[in-house]
C-alpha cells in the first residue's frame, strides 16, 4: 500500500478499508510513516470524517498496536466510566470505591490534566506515595484484591494513541470526533472490561461546548463499544459551571472523602451516584439504573463506599493518614477570599476560566513538564442561579504566591456575569443514551 494515495483517497472523501487503516496506524507507530504524512491524514480525516465502520476499524488498529488486559482470572463483571473532562470532575475517585464495594469491579486507566482541565492521575498523586504507574501485574493483584484500581496508561496498553494524541495535540486535529473516538475506545478497551459508562460533558467548561456536538460524540463512542460487543450507557452532562465546590488536586481528593463519608450533597454527589448507578446496572447487580443508584446509596450509608477507598489507597502505596485524617494535610501559604463586587443573581459562569484560574494557580500545567503544586486551587462558594450579595464570598484562592491569586482573582471576576432578575439552574444531566 502507499501511504500518499491513501491520504489522497481520504481526502477526496472515500472510506478506507480496514487493511488500509490497519496498514496506516502500523505503519506510523512503528515509524515508517513520518509525522509529516500522518498530520495530512488526520487533517483529511478532521476535514472529510469518517464512517462508523472506519471508526471501529481505526480504534481496533489502535488497540491492537498494543497489550489488550486479559482479566478473565478476575471474577466478576469489570465496568469502567469515562468523563470527557472538565472543572472540579473528580467523580472517577467516588464511583471506583462505590461500585466496587457493591461488587462490580472497576479497573481504570486515567489521564494526566492538560490546559483547563484537572486529571485524575494528578489527584491521586497529591496523595502521598500513591502510585499510578503499577505495572500490569501489580494492576491485577490490586483489582483482584479490593476490585477498584487507576492508573495512568502504561507504554504498552494501545501505543498508537500516545503517538498519534501527541501530533494530533500540534496539528489542529484535537476535535475530530473519529480520532477523539479512537483515542477514548483503544485505551478502554485495552483494560479488558465487558462494559462502559459515558460522561459527555458540554458546556463552557467542556470540549464539546456545543450539546449537538456532545451527542455526536456520545453516539459514536457507544457505536463503537457496541462493535465491540461491550455493554454501554452514555450521559451528556452540563459542565456550565464547576462541578462540585472544590477545584485543584488535593481539594478533589479532599471534597471526595467528604461525599464518601456521606457529608456533602449537591451536584457532584448526585452525578456520582447516578453515574455509579448506570455502571452498577451494566455490571448485573441491579435491574436498573434507579436500582443502581440506590444500591450506590447504601454504600455511602453503610461506610463500605468510603473503607474501598481508603483500601485501595492502601494497596496502592498511599498514605492512608491524610485520608482518614484530611485536616492534617499541608495547607497553602495564601489561602485569601475572594469577594464579590456586585449584588445579584449568577447568571453565568465562563468554567474554562475558572479551570484556566486554577492553573495559574499552580493547580495545572500550561506545559506538559511543569510541575503541579497539589495544594493550590479553588473553594467555588457560588452556583448558577444562587444569589449574592455585594461583598459576599465567591470563592477562597489557595496558593503559595500572593502574586497568583491576584491574577486568578481578576480571572474569576471576569468569568462571571449576573443578573438583577431571578435566573434558572442548569438541568445536571441532559440526557441518557443508551
Amino acid at each position: 500500500m502507499n501511504t500518499v494515495e491513501l491520504i489522497i483517497k481520504k481526502r477526496t472523501g472515500k472510506a478506507l478499508s480496514k487493511e488500509e487503516i490497519i496498514f496506516l496506524i502500523n505503519s506510523y507507530t512503528k515509524g515508517k510513516t513520518p509525522d509529516y504524512q500522518f498530520s495530512a491524514l488526520l487533517m483529511a480525516i478532521l476535514l472529510k470524517g469518517m464512517t462508523k465502520a472506519e471508526t471501529s476499524h481505526l480504534t481496533e488498529a489502535m488497540l491492537h498496536s498494543g497489550k489488550v488486559i486479559d482479566l478473565s482470572s478476575i471474577k466478576g463483571p469489570k465496568i469502567d466510566k469515562h468523563s470527557t473532562g472538565g472543572v472540579g470532575d473528580k467523580t472517577s475517585l467516588i464511583l471506583a470505591p462505590i461500585v466496587a464495594a457493591a461488587g462490580v469491579n472497576v479497573p481504570m486507566i486515567s489521564g494526566r490534566g492538560l490546559g483547563h482541565t484537572g486529571g485524575t492521575l494528578d489527584k491521586l498523586e497529591s496523595i502521598p506515595g500513591f502510585r499510578t504507574d503499577l505495572s500490569l501485574k501489580e494492576y491485577k493483584s490490586v483489582l483482584k484484591k479490593c476490585g477498584a484500581v487507576l492508573i495512568g496508561q502504561t507504554k504498552d496498553i494501545a501505543p498508537a494513541d500516545k503517538l498519534i494524541y501527541s501530533l494530533r495535540d500540534v496539528t489542529g486535529t484535537v476535535e475530530s470526533i473519529p480520532l477523539i473516538t479512537g483515542s477514548i475506545m483503544s485505551k478502554k478497551l485495552a483494560e479488558g472490561i465487558d462494559g462502559l459508562v459515558l460522561d459527555v460533558k458540554t458546556g463552557s467548561g467542556a470540549f464539546m461546548r456545543e450539546t449537538k456536538d456532545a451527542i455526536e460524540l456520545a453516539n459514536s463512542l457507544i457505536s463503537t463499544a457496541k462493535a465491540f460487543n461491550k455493554k454501554v450507557i452514555a450521559f451528556i452532562t452540563d459542565m456550565n459551571q464547576p462541578l462540585g465546590d472544590y477545584i485543584g488536586n488535593w481539594l478533589e481528593v479532599y471534597e471526595s472523602i467528604k461525599i464518601l463519608r456521606g457529608e456533602q450533597k449537591g451536584d457532584l454527589l448526585d452525578l456520582s451516584l447516578n453515574l455509579s448507578g448506570a455502571m452498577i446496572y451494566l455490571g448485573g447487580i441491579a435491574g436498573s439504573i434507579k436500582r443502581g443508584v440506590e444500591i450506590a446509596k447504601e454504600q455511602i450509608n453503610n461506610g463500605k463506599a468510603f473503607e474501598k477507598f481508603v483500601q485501595m489507597v492502601e494497596l496502592q502505596g498511599g498514605s492512608t493518614k491524610f485520608i482518614r485524617h484530611p485536616e492534617k494535610y499541608p495547607k497553602s501559604k495564601f489561602i485569601t477570599k475572594l469577594k464579590s463586587t456586585k449584588d445579584g443573581y449568577v447568571k453565568g459562569i465562563n468554567t474554562f476560566q475558572i479551570g484556566m484560574a486554577a492553573l495559574e494557580l499552580g493547580a495545572g500545567r500550561k506545559t506538559k513538564t511543569d510541575k503541579i503544586d497539589p495544594k493550590a486551587g479553588i473553594v467555588f462558594k457560588i452556583k448558577l442561579g444562587g444569589k449574592i450579595k455585594k461583598g459576599g464570598v465567591v470563592a477562597v484562592l489557595h496558593s503559595q504566591s500572593m502574586d497568583k491569586i491576584n491574577t486568578a482573582k481578576e480571572i474569576i471576576l471576569n468569568a462571571i456575569t449576573f443578573s438583577k432578575q431571578k435566573t434558572t439552574k442548569p438541568k445536571l444531566i441532559k440526557r441518557i443514551i443508551k
